[in-house]
């Protein structure tokens, strides 16, 4: 992990662990110039600690993502490397067993059709946190759910059960502890959520316009489920950490 030991770099990888940003965002946050921080993103990226994906809401901006499955890696490697007994072998993301809470955990996803990405996530992480959290979906221009996420879900043994697609502008009055955005352009719109809830951004491509077909965009929501079950696997050790539930007000 030499190349994460810069302070630099360390700084932009604790950033980019909280959620997806912008280099302008990055800029501000660790409060480097602008040249300097894309530099350090650029060693990051060549190390497969970092990728960027294009921004679907301007094209003209990127998004950077942290990859924590190889960076546990890394960091389990290095610990063997120094002495065999300190090689550290992390549980699978969310395969390990939860402490009862008080209340259940309320997590917001949102993308633009809320067809796809975001019924996936929901669905997601009701089954990882085997009931711990408890989570709703919705979208700034919702339109009918598309068959290949019920599909897509059913291949991992989950339900969608009676989820419907519904505006974000529905749940406005609601509280959660996270809202998590998972769609560039709906990021612009989200509107403020009382209770002030943690706000994550992770830039998921729409697996909807990855072919012309229900059969050829199949495997972009094969993909983009295992994304979210990575990513979510991670929320939830953060959920066990650090959260302390909102109160059940509405």
């Amino acid at each position: 992990m030499e190349l994460a030991g810069h302070p630099v770099r360390w700084r932009l990888l604790g950033e980019l662990v909280q959620s997806d940003r912008r280099v302008r965002e990055l800029t501000r946050l660790v409060g480097e110039p602008q040249n300097l921080v894309s530099y350090h993103l650029g060693r990051l990226r060549a190390g497969g600690l970092v990728s960027v994906r294009r921004s679907s809401a301007d094209g003209r901006d990127a998004y950077y993502s942290v990859d924590l499955m190889r960076c546990g890696r890394l960091l389990a490697d290095a610990g063997g490397a120094l002495h065999p007994g300190l090689r550290l072998v992390p549980p699978p993301p969310g395969s390990e067993r939860r402490s009862p809470r008080a209340r259940r955990v309320r997590v917001l996803f949102l993308c633009t059709g809320n067809s796809a990405r975001s019924p996936i996530a929901a669905a997601l992480i009701e089954h990882l946190s085997g009931g711990a959290v408890v989570a709703s979906s919705a979208g700034s221009r919702p339109k009918p759910l598309h068959p290949n996420t019920v599909r897509v879900l059913r291949e991992r043994g989950i339900a969608l059960g009676r989820r419907h697609p519904r505006h974000v502008e529905e749940l406005a009055g609601h509280r959660f502890d996270y809202a998590i955005s998972l769609c560039d352009r709906v990021r612009e719109v989200c509107p403020e959520f009382p209770g002030s809830p943690e706000t994550i951004h992770w830039s998921i491509p729409d697996p909807t316009r990855d072919g012309d077909s229900d059969e050829e965009t199949y495997p972009a929501f094969q993909r983009v489920a295992a994304q979210l079950a990575t990513r979510i696997g991670f929320l939830l050790q953060l959920i066990d950490t650090t959260t302390a539930p909102t109160p059940e007000v509405y």
